[in-house]
């Protein structure tokens, strides 16, 4: 079974984050030129402190208007963030992030960040393994296993 430590062998393990002062004009062109849905907010030891997404922006600016442009990443982030291990699977990531409605998991090792996987990263890596096992399948059906 396919674990989020294959995924990020993958992808890689690099981290976009901005600091809690990070206004949410800076964080929204982070997003824009990184071409990502979410990142994260982590301080100055790199400790994870929360995340921002592109959802977290929109619904500020209906709430806020253009005010949430002025307002700081510590100010809008999710300070609960659903995380992950390296040991943890590829079901289990998919079902994290139905149940908690996210799209982007921090994955933690020791407490140390050590990448992040999105629900795009998670579906990928679900459709290979399970192409893994029709071929697999195949071959023992056709008797070449």
């Amino acid at each position: 079974m396919t674990m989020v430590a294959a995924i990020l062998r993958h992808k890689g393990h690099e981290v976009i984050a901005v600091t809690p002062a990070a206004t949410i004009a800076e964080v929204a062109e982070v997003l824009r030129a990184r071409r990502i849905g979410a990142v994260l907010v982590t301080d100055s030891l790199g400790q994870l402190l929360g995340i921002v997404s592109e959802r977290d922006i929109v619904r500020s600016m209906a709430a806020h208007g253009a005010a949430t442009l002025e307002r700081t990443a510590a100010q809008l982030m999710t300070r609960v963030v659903v995380t992950a291990t390296p040991a943890t699977t590829v079901p289990e990531a998919m079902h994290l992030m139905t149940e908690h409605r996210v799209r982007h998991i921090p994955v933690l090792d020791g407490g140390g960040l050590v990448g992040l996987v999105s629900i795009g990263d998670v579906v990928k890596a679900r459709i290979m393994e399970q192409e893994q096992e029709v071929d697999s399948l195949k071959a023992y059906i056709s008797g070449a296993a």
